[in-house]
C-alpha cells in the first residue's frame, strides 16, 4: 500500500466525527470532500443524512448512485459502498450512524429498512440537515434526545415496511460472512471460504462477487475496519486495534482507516472521546 496517504491530500477535504457521551450507538459525521475517493467500506449501523452542496457518486448494491444537493442518503447497516465527488467542487454532507436497536428503541418500530439509497426530497432533506446541525451543536443530553426522535420521525415516511426477506444468495453466503467476522485477525484463503459452501474456489469467487458486488478480500477489509472503528470508539489504543483486526501494523491501520472513513484512527478517536456534553 505504498504511496497511500494517511490523511487527505487536498486541503479542502475534511471530515469530523462526534459521539454523544450519554447515548451509545449514535455517531454524528460531517464532511466536505473534493478529491478523496472512499474505498469500499461498511457501517454496522444505519447511515442517514443529507447532501448540503454538490453531488456525490457512490456504488452500492452493484449500481452507481448520484446524490445531488438537497437529497437524502439512506443506507442500511452493513451495506458495502464507496464514495467520491461527481462535481468539481465536491460535495458537503452530514450523516448520523444509528445502531439498528437504537433506531428501533427511538422510533418504536423494529426492522427499519430503506429500499432507496438516495431520495430527492428537498423539504425533508433540508429539515434533516438542520436537525443534524442542531444535534452537532447542542450541549444538552435532553435536547439531543428530543432532536434525535424528531429526526427519525422526519425520515419515517421513507422506511420500507415490511423489511424484505433475505435473497437466496445472501442466505447461502451468510455462513461465509459469519466466518469472516469470526476470523478477522487470521490469514484466510479462498479455499477455506469456498469449502464452507461446497464450491470450487473460483466458482465461489464468481458467485460471491455477484452477490456482494465485492471480492471476499474487499469485504474482509471492510469488516476489519468496521471492527477497528468500534474498538477505537471504545478507547482501545490504535496499536492494539491493528493487531486485533488482522492488520499488519499501526501504519497499515492508519492508511486503511483514512481511505474508508476520511480521518486517521487517532484523529477519529480524539474527535469521539473528546466531546463530552455538560
Amino acid at each position: 500500500m505504498q504511496g497511500i496517504p494517511a490523511t487527505f491530500d487536498f486541503p479542502t477535504d475534511s471530515a469530523e466525527f462526534r459521539h454523544p457521551a450519554h447515548r451509545s450507538g449514535v455517531e454524528l459525521y460531517r464532511a466536505h470532500i473534493v478529491r478523496h475517493a472512499f474505498e469500499p467500506h461498511t457501517h454496522a449501523a444505519f447511515g442517514l443524512g443529507a447532501i448540503e452542496q454538490g453531488v456525490e457518486r457512490f456504488r452500492l448494491r452493484g449500481a452507481e448512485h448520484l446524490a445531488p444537493a438537497d437529497s437524502l442518503v439512506l443506507m442500511n447497516p452493513d451495506e458495502l459502498h464507496t464514495g467520491r465527488a461527481e462535481t468539481e467542487g465536491g460535495w458537503r454532507y452530514r450523516m448520523i450512524y444509528l445502531d439498528a436497536d437504537v433506531a428501533a428503541a427511538i422510533s418504536g418500530e423494529a426492522d427499519w429498512w430503506f429500499a432507496d439509497a438516495v431520495r430527492v426530497d428537498v423539504p425533508r432533506a433540508r429539515q434533516v440537515t438542520s436537525l443534524l446541525d442542531r444535534l452537532w451543536r447542542t450541549p444538552s443530553p435532553l435536547a439531543f434526545d428530543g432532536l434525535l426522535a424528531e429526526l427519525l420521525r422526519t425520515l419515517s415516511p421513507h422506511v420500507q415496511r415490511p423489511r424484505p426477506a433475505p435473497m437466496e444468495g445472501a442466505l447461502r453466503f451468510e455462513r461465509v460472512v459469519d466466518y469472516l467476522h469470526a476470523h478477522l485477525a487470521d490469514r484466510i484463503t479462498l479455499e477455506q471460504l469456498a469449502a464452507l459452501v461446497h464450491l470450487s474456489p473460483f466458482h465461489f469467487l464468481r458467485r460471491f462477487r455477484a452477490q456482494y458486488h465485492a471480492t471476499p478480500h474487499q469485504l474482509l477489509m471492510a469488516l476489519r475496519l468496521q471492527r477497528a472503528k468500534r474498538l477505537l470508539a471504545a478507547g482501545v489504543a490504535p496499536a492494539q486495534v491493528s493487531a486485533e483486526c488482522g492488520l499488519a501494523d499501526q501504519a497499515h491501520l492508519t492508511r486503511a482507516f483514512a481511505w474508508r472513513y476520511g480521518v486517521t484512527p487517532a484523529r477519529y478517536q480524539r474527535q469521539l472521546l473528546g466531546w463530552v456534553p455538560p
